[in-house]
């Protein structure tokens, strides 16, 4: 009976090998979990980490700003799917924005162009400013009134972004380009709100200096594109962050689009 108990003793244990298959087995389902788990990532959020990320860590955003700086430009997850109607609208002021264009023979210094933000109406410097300067002219004043006409009629959100060339400017009032691309979308804001009638709840106001060239500031006639406004008339998808956004109070504390007479030491410097 010792002899017959010491061989049974000796007998291996072959179902072992069934613990470390079922250790596999479980180390298998949580990795398919986690992996189905990242593939539904809201697609929104990431857009927006991913606008948030661009701007701080890339510099794409680098802008001057008056007052509050202005938030990244938010994912509005509210907004209505689809956008057919929006899509529609978009096209339609733009073929009404073509034709004053045509009609004020202003092929080249207003240029109108659809874009994943938007629609966003560009006009050239020599249109509506004096060299250095941020008033709006007496001659562009009219333009702006019937583009601010035709957008007026959308519900969207409109950002006015200022842009310069990378020429200097040091003067007392405009100390670099930052100053003076901010100055001239405050400007046309000003403008939208007083001659147009817009609500400031719908408009923000931004300038980037020379930090957002659209061609390569190589030659004088770059240099002549790239500086310009540009008005966005921006997606439902998309949304201003409230602390962007420039109201009455704000503005009147600025005081800006006076159109009083400014000291203007930028003489022969074109911006």
């Amino acid at each position: 009976m010792g002899r017959r108990g010491a061989e049974q003793e000796k007998e291996p244990n072959n179902e072992r090998w069934l613990l470390t298959y079922a250790d596999l087995i479980t180390l298998l389902m949580i990795f398919f979990v986690v992996m189905y788990t990242i593939s539904n990532v809201n697609s929104k959020k990431f857009a927006q980490l991913s606008t948030s990320m661009s701007q701080a860590l890339l510099g794409q955003n680098s802008g001057y700003f008056l007052g509050e700086a202005p938030g990244p430009l938010m994912v509005n997850e509210n907004a209505p799917p689809g956008g057919k109607t929006e899509a529609a609208d978009m096209k339609s002021a733009k073929e009404q924005l073509d034709k004053v264009i045509k009609e004020q023979g202003l092929k080249g210094k207003v240029v109108v162009s659809q874009e994943e933000r938007g629609l966003v109406i560009s006009l050239k410097e020599a249109l509506l400013f004096h060299i250095g300067a941020a008033e709006i002219t007496p001659g562009a004043r009219d333009i702006i009134l019937k583009v601010g006409q035709i957008l007026n009629k959308m519900p969207n959100s409109i950002r006015i972004e200022g842009h310069t060339c990378n020429l200097p400017i040091n003067t007392p009032q405009f100390p670099s380009n930052w100053e003076l691309s901010t100055a001239r979308a405050d400007h046309v804001v000003r403008f939208l709100i007083n001659q147009v009638g817009m609500s400031p709840e719908r408009l923000s106001a931004t300038g980037y200096g020379e930090f957002r060239p659209i061609v390569p500031n190589t030659s004088e006639f770059n240099r002549a594109k790239n500086r310009r406004v540009d008005i966005v008339v921006l997606k439902s998808f998309f949304n201003i962050a409230e602390p962007g956004k420039i109201g009455q109070d704000e503005l009147e504390k600025r005081n800006i689009g006076k159109d009083q007479p400014t000291e203007n030491e930028a003489s022969g410097v074109k911006q």
